[in-house]
């Protein structure tokens, strides 16, 4: 104290010190608490003292020795490298206020500021605390992003409340809002205590993480996705997606079908570490290994044999359409035939054979060259429910006349996905395999998309009692977003020679290890009867939400995927971009982008779910009226 009178204990212009002012002036001066609007004139006063420089030293001073149980240093060697200052502030006992966080400006970006907010809650001082509040300036959005994540981590609330406003300080000064974080919980207390055990002290800087100009200027015009939903991701647990500024998305998307696990599920990511810090061997070409091995045995037990079904395994290249080359060019070799017959509107993938059986015009564009050797003919339900489509392919097989080259293979999806979520009857696809059977013709099932439970059971031709020659499985099948893809026929058909079709990245050990692991939810049949439930509770809900506004679409589906067709073909993506802006990811199919696909993980809860059919309303609704959030 006797350093801070001194440092204002100046003369004024007469020469005279304060002790010398006149006892009727003395007489005239009053005593109160500060208040918040005082703040500016006492800044102003110390600072035309000219002792504002020395002060700050000397509160620091201060803060360091009667606030030191509630600051924290971070050191890297014998260099301070960040701070943490704060205390507990009086008239909120349950809080701990953060004051200052600083870092030295080759730490910032690597994920150190996170660290020291958990470290510093972890400060005895600290440890009862419920919230953890700051106030932070609107314009400082380096703060804002810093504790809007550590929430995020925490999975608790961010209140962002008016505190200080901007004619509260002494010069031109952004408001400032008091952020509220908590409650700080046993579960988020929890969480802190995990994301401070898996930090370390070399974590690699992320870069400007709010600044998309790296994928605008150097990544391909080919991009797609994040057009439409213009975020940087970070992170992603469960049913959520969290960018760098924190915010939560709702994903209704998956990956394309990718995730039908979830983002991260803590069974499969655990088997996965586990391998990975054995050092378990990541690359073996077609080579035997542990993990393809304990893939296959598992595959067999858990899938295979139960459904009684006789495959071999092939493992192509790593993704989807990779299995569907590999498909064609077996059936091909098998029968000596060349023509393969898909359907209208189908999708099953963007390399040349692939897209020679897809029915997407702008991507059948794409190839550059003719794609020859198929023939597509209507699908389920392609021509009005009232026409069975099959005859026109039984007509055209049995016809000598009809100038159809008996084919090598059908190739189907059972619900077309990309197509704008199609639906095959189960009739239709058993009047299907009994005339590839009838014709001596191949019947391949694409279950990329809508295999690995998606539709409920593990395979989408289960519930029409059907076996396919062929099977192509990717997406999900390694149940964490690794590429994988697998390739199931009958014994008879395996007749490659070895090597005759082969790819550098066949066996993916990681992937079969978080396959295995993902087999752990089909050892009963749990999975099945919630996906059967959730896609009744969503395609009930969404009916009567359209009866109920009004709108003009079709529900269709199964499982949980899901679309909506709207009769105004612009309408979904509209309804998709609304849907974003109100934190959540769902995409657009079918031909003209008309139908919204819903496409949630199958282990998103029924809340969850409920959030979601709740945000597509208030999206629908909103695009009735023309109003969007950004515009609000």
């Amino acid at each position: 104290m006797t350093g801070t009178m001194m440092l204002l204990n100046t003369k004024g212009k007469t020469g005279k010190t304060a002790g010398s002012a006149n006892a009727a002036d003395a007489a005239n001066v009053r005593f109160r608490a500060a208040r918040r609007e005082d703040g500016a004139a006492m800044w102003a006063l110390v600072r035309s003292a000219g002792t504002l420089e020395v002060n700050s030293a000397y509160f620091y001073l201060l803060l360091a020795s009667d606030f030191g149980h509630t600051c924290l240093l971070a050191e890297r060697g014998k260099k301070l490298v960040g701070v943490v200052i704060g205390y507990r502030p009086p008239l909120d006992p349950e809080a701990a206020f953060v004051w200052q966080i600083g870092l030295a400006p080759e730490e910032q970006g690597k994920g150190l500021g996170q660290r020291l907010l958990g470290e510093w809650l972890n400060l005895p001082a600290n440890r009862d605390a419920r919230w953890l509040t700051a106030t932070v300036a609107l314009d400082n959005a380096a703060s804002r992003r810093l504790f809007e994540r550590f929430a995020v981590s925490c999975a608790v609330r961010c209140e962002q409340l008016e505190h200080f406003t901007a004619d509260l300080f002494p010069h031109e000064h952004e408001a400032e809002q008091l952020f509220r974080i908590g409650p700080l919980d046993a579960a988020a207390r929890e969480a802190i205590q995990r994301s401070i055990s898996n930090s370390t002290s070399n974590i690699q800087p992320m870069g400007d993480i709010a600044d998309m100009t790296v994928f605008e200027q150097y990544e391909s015009e080919v991009r797609g996705y994040c057009r439409n939903f213009p975020a940087v991701f970070d992170t992603a647990k469960g049913a959520w997606m969290i960018d760098t500024e924190g915010r939560r998305y709702l994903d209704f998307f998956a990956g394309a079908g990718v995730l039908n696990y979830g983002h991260n599920p803590d069974r499969i990511k655990e088997a996965l570490v586990e391998y990975l810090m054995r050092d378990g061997i990541t690359h073996t070409l077609d080579m035997y290994s542990v993990a393809k091995q304990h893939f296959i045995e598992q595959f067999q037990q858990v899938i295979l044999a139960p459904r009684g079904l006789n495959y071999k395994m092939q493992f192509p290249g790593p993704t989807g359409t990779n299995a569907v080359e590999a498909a064609l060019k077996l059936a091909r070799k098998v029968t000596g035939r060349e023509r393969v017959v898909s359907f209208t509107n189908a999708f099953h993938g963007m390399t040349l054979g692939s897209l020679a059986v897809t029915g997407n015009g702008f991507k059948r564009a794409g190839a550059g060259v003719p794609l020859n050797h198929t023939v597509s003919v209507p699908f389920d339900g392609y021509m009005g429910e009232q026409v069975d489509t099959l005859d026109y392919l039984q007509a055209m097989l049995t016809d000598d006349g009809s100038g159809m080259d008996k084919p090598a293979a059908v190739i189907v999806e059972t619900v077309q996905a990309e197509g704008g979520v199609n639906v095959a009857c189960m009739q239709w696809l058993k009047r299907l395999r009994e005339i590839t059977e009838e014709h001596g013709v191949l019947l391949i099932v694409d279950d990329i998309q809508v295999g690995c439970g998606r539709t409920g059971k593990f395979f989408s031709f289960e519930e029409a009692g059907i076996v396919p020659d062929i099977v192509t499985l990717s997406k999900s099948l390694s149940g964490y977003g690794l590429p994988l893809a697998l390739v199931l026929f009958k014994p008879e058909l395996d007749q490659w020679a070895p090597g005759e079709h082969n790819g550098t990245f066949r066996g993916h050990c990681p992937a079969f290890i978080t396959a295995t692991a993902a087999l752990s939810f089909w050892q009963n049949d749990w999975l099945s009867k919630a996906v059967q439930a959730k896609g009744r509770l969503a395609t009930e809900r969404l009916q009567k939400m359209l009866k109920n506004l009004g709108v003009k679409a079709e529900v269709r589906g199964r499982g949980l995927i899901i679309g909506v067709s709207f009769e105004d073909v612009a309408f979904a993506g509209q309804v998709s971009a609304a849907c974003f802006e109100r934190g959540m990811i769902i995409e657009t199919a079918g031909i003209n982008d008309e139908v919204l696909k819903l496409l949630p993980s199958l282990t998103i809860s029924e809340e969850e779910l409920s959030k979601g059919l709740d945000i597509i309303e208030q999206s629908i609704k909103a695009t009735m009226k023309g109003d969007s959030l950004s515009a609000a």
